[in-house]
């Protein structure tokens, strides 16, 4: 019987010879053979049927552990359960793969919205097409306080995201309602607050749908504005003889890199769906 080095072994099976080392140590593969005088490690030729055993399950993403337990066990049904649990783990790593990815595109989308937004009090006409939105009702009126009660109100959708199971990407650029009724009343009354989310990653019984309108918008780069710069919108649909013909959003395109003074730095666009006369 021809024995061969760990160096040969490790050359003829193209891994290293600290792997082979490893398998020794976890009882994987051991050499057949030990030196008595050199202590030198051997393997046989034919062990190779077993490393290329071992080589194959690591490629299908079992971990050495799992490897050993199938080889020691000799069972087709417990390699099998072992794939499967794999299998539904790879399913998960994709969709977090998918939800970092679609992380990263909001963030590219925010940051080119921020670039290319019109100036502080700019008023717009603008056509914005069909949203969805997950929404929920704070029951507080957060134009009765200041930004930290609003805060605490984002903490409740965050909380809310979470128990319904989606996506963290979605807090970034939260935003609110303020109902039809009380807007053309110019009552500032919403306890409503949002975050737009797509629907291949939201269940549809979660979603509120926005239908595409045309829109008057005014952009606003303080939250203490808001109030100011939406009754300025509805003196411009008076003024111009538009009919408001839904809810006012108040919606954070972006949430600015660089808070002030330790708080959220937003930069708004405040929407009213318009029809003309």
């Amino acid at each position: 019987m021809e024995y061969l080095t760990i160096g040969k072994m490790a050359k003829l099976n193209h891994i290293s010879e600290q792997t082979l080392r490893l398998y020794d140590k976890m009882g994987l593969l051991s050499p057949c053979e030990i030196g008595e005088q050199n202590g030198y490690r051997y393997y046989n030729i034919k062990q190779s049927a077993r490393l290329d055993m071992i080589q194959y399950m690591k490629s299908l993403g079992m971990s050495l552990k799992d490897i050993k337990k199938q080889l020691n066990s000799k069972e087709m049904p417990l390699i099998a359960s072992i794939l499967r649990q794999k299998s539904a783990q790879i399913d998960e790593q994709i969709r977090e793969l998918k939800y970092q990815k679609r992380a990263i595109e909001r963030t590219i989308e925010s940051f080119e919205r921020y670039e290319n937004a019109p100036p502080d009090g700019t008023i717009l006409v603008e056509y914005i097409g069909k949203r969805r939105m997950y929404c929920i009702d704070s029951k507080i009126n957060f134009y009765d306080y200041e930004i930290d009660v609003y805060e605490k109100i984002l903490r409740d959708l965050k909380d809310s995201l979470v128990e319904d199971r989606l996506p963290q990407i979605y807090f970034c650029n939260a935003g609110s309602l303020l109902r039809q009724q009380n807007l053309e009343q110019r009552r500032f009354v919403s306890t409503e607050v949002f975050v737009f989310v797509d629907k291949d990653y939201v269940a549809e019984n979660l979603i509120t749908v926005i239908p595409a309108n045309t829109y008057l918008c005014i952009y606003c780069d303080r939250f203490e504005k808001e109030k100011e710069y939406a009754l300025r919108l509805l003196d411009a649909i008076d003024e111009r003889g538009y009919t408001i013909c839904g809810d006012y959003i108040c919606e954070a395109i972006s949430d600015l890199p660089v808070p002030s003074d330790n708080e959220r730095g937003m930069f708004l666009r405040l929407q009213i769906p318009i029809k003309f006369r």
